[in-house]
């Protein structure tokens, strides 16, 4: 049975139920069962981008609501990855919490999701370069979530572990950028215009490479600065994201024709 836009609902609150008692267990020491259901959870997410993927006989990257699919994937990974070395016991409660939001909007606000892809689209490069970005965002929330955390507890433990989802996100982040610069000069034969979205892509690029500079030069002092930083990267990134699309700016963007992130 061909897996339609129809049957997402179903396939997002088993999942989503499924990370909620990971959160549970989480929060009653029950490590094992904690892992294990959000996990299955993931997995069965996952399956509905992958049959979703066949479905359309395209990848599911082009609006900005199939982009909300793999954040919500990989945001909640992230998570996951984040108890298993860190043992926050809620950061599976704040990562289901902000997935569930996005799966949620995908419900109450569906796009229309067709097989075409326009011509730019048709690139070698078109899953590689929103893959990572996705990934990216996935992993920046979770830094968010941390920033946050340490806003409000002043634990510098929190700001330890945020340095280490900033360096992969940022490494990712650089990996879009310049993934996107080939395709840009593949499709328009310049590597960099300055248009809406690449000027926040590179603002937001910049905000991270301070919090990494403050943190290496400073350790623990100005913690709450490195915090903002954080928040502030979060802000650019949904800016990056679906924020420029608002502007009046974006409508002659070159990145209008998709309304996908990266």
């Amino acid at each position: 049975m061909m897996v339609t836009w129809d049957d997402f609902a179903w396939f997002a609150a088993v999942a989503v139920v499924l990370w909620a008692l990971g959160a549970v267990e989480a929060f009653r020491r029950h490590g094992r069962w904690a892992v294990a259901s959000t996990a299955v959870g993931i997995c069965v997410y996952a399956a509905f981008i992958v049959a979703f993927w066949a479905g359309l006989h395209r990848p599911p990257l082009r609006t900005i609501g199939e982009t909300r699919l793999w954040y919500a994937l990989f945001v909640v990974a992230a998570g996951l990855v984040t108890y298993l070395r860190w043992r926050y016991r809620w950061i599976l409660l704040f990562t289901t919490v902000m997935a569930a939001v996005f799966a949620a909007m995908n419900i109450l606000k569906p796009e229309i999701h067709d097989q075409t892809l326009m011509p730019a689209l048709q690139s070698v490069w078109f899953v590689p370069h929103v893959t990572v970005y996705m990934f990216s965002y996935g992993v920046m929330g979770c830094a968010f979530i941390l920033g946050v955390a340490n806003m409000v507890t002043r634990s510098a433990d929190y700001l330890r572990t945020a340095d280490s989802m900033v360096y992969v996100g940022t490494a990712f982040l650089t990996l879009g950028m310049l993934s996107g610069a080939l395709w840009a000069k593949e499709a328009w034969g310049d590597y960099w215009s300055w248009d809406p979205k690449e000027t926040w892509a590179a603002v937001t690029w910049g905000l991270y490479l301070m919090y990494m500079h403050l943190r290496l030069r400073c350790q623990n002092r100005h913690a709450r600065l490195a915090a903002l930083l954080l928040v502030a990267g979060f802000a650019g990134l949904q800016m990056c994201w679906y924020g420029v699309n608002l502007l009046p700016s974006a409508q002659d963007s070159m990145h209008a024709y998709s309304q996908a992130a990266g």
